[in-house]
C-alpha cells in the first residue's frame, strides 16, 4: 500500500519533520509510516545487553507514532522498527512510498551527493521524492506561508509535476525562473507569481541530479530557511 514514510528520531528536528509528514499524509489521504532504526554502537555484545537498547529504541519509535495519532485522528498510523543504518532503511523503505519525509540541520552534503546526514542520503538515493524539513519554528502551518518555489531555470517534468500537486494540496501560489504557461493550463487553481529577488519560500523542489551537480539550485539548498523536496528525475 502507498504510503507516507517519516524518518523519526526523537528529536526536535524529527517534530518539526512529523508535523509536515502529517500534512502530507491527511492532504493525500495516505496512511502515514513513522519508521526508526537503530544499532549497537559498542562493537560485540551479548543480546541482553543490546535488548536495553531496543527497548530504547522502541520506545523512541511509539512516542513518535503516538504524538502522530494524538496531532490527527484521521490518519491511519502504522511503525517500522529496523536495527541496522536508518540510512539504508529509508531508501530500502521509499521503493513503496509516495513520499519521504526526514528532518535535518542543513543539507550542506545533499549537492555533493556524498554519504553524510541521513537526511542527504536518503535525498540522494530515495526512488521516492524526499521532502527535508529545515528551519526555524513550527512547520508547516504558519500564518501567511509562502509560495512552492522551483528555483531551476529548467526544470524536468517531474520536479513541476510534484511542485504542482503540492501547490495545488496546500492552495498555495507557485513562484519559478520557468515559462509554466503549458502547466498552469492544466492546474487552473494554482496561482503563478515570478521569482523576484529572493521570496519567502513555503517549500523548495529541486531535481536530484541537479542538486548533485551542484549548480545553482544545489547552492540555494545549502542555504534554504525552509523544508526542501528533492525529486527524482532520471530512472
Amino acid at each position: 500500500m502507498t504510503h507516507i514514510v517519516l524518518g523519526y528520531d526523537g528529536s526536535d528536528f524529527s517534530m518539526q519533520a512529523l508535523d509536515w509528514a502529517l500534512d502530507e499524509a491527511e492532504l493525500r489521504k495516505l496512511p502515514l509510516l513513522v519508521a526508526h532504526a537503530w544499532q549497537w554502537p559498542y562493537g560485540e555484545a551479548d543480546e541482553e545487553a543490546k535488548s536495553h537498547l531496543r527497548k530504547a529504541a522502541e520506545h523512541v519509535m511509539w512516542h513518535g507514532a503516538d504524538c502522530a495519532r494524538q496531532s490527527s485522528a484521521g490518519v491511519r498510523v502504522e511503525t517500522d522498527l529496523y536495527e541496522g543504518p536508518a540510512a539504508g532503511r529509508l531508501v530500502e523503505l521509499s521503493h513503496g512510498a509516495a513520499l519521504i519525509v526526514v528532518g535535518s540541520r542543513g543539507l550542506s552534503a545533499l549537492p555533493r551527493a556524498v554519504v553524510g546526514s541521513v537526511a542527504g542520503y536518503v535525498a540522494a538515493h530515495a526512488a521516492c521524492p524526499v521532502i527535508v524539513v529545515r528551519g526555524a519554528g513550527p512547520l508547516p502551518a504558519t500564518a501567511k506561508p509562502g509560495p512552492v518555489v522551483v528555483p531551476e531555470r529548467e526544470p524536468e517534468a517531474p520536479v513541476l509535476r510534484f511542485a504542482f500537486q503540492e501547490a495545488a494540496m496546500r492552495r498555495l501560489a507557485l513562484a519559478a525562473h520557468a515559462d509554466l504557461t503549458a502547466w498552469a493550463a492544466g492546474h487552473p487553481g494554482v496561482r503563478i507569481q515570478p521569482i523576484a529577488g529572493h521570496p519567502a519560500a513555503g517549500l523548495m523542489v529541486v531535481g536530484r541530479e541537479s542538486a548533485a551537480r551542484g549548480g545553482a539550485a544545489g547552492q540555494l539548498l545549502q542555504h534554504a530557511p525552509c523544508p526542501v523536496a528533492v525529486v527524482g528525475t532520471v530512472s
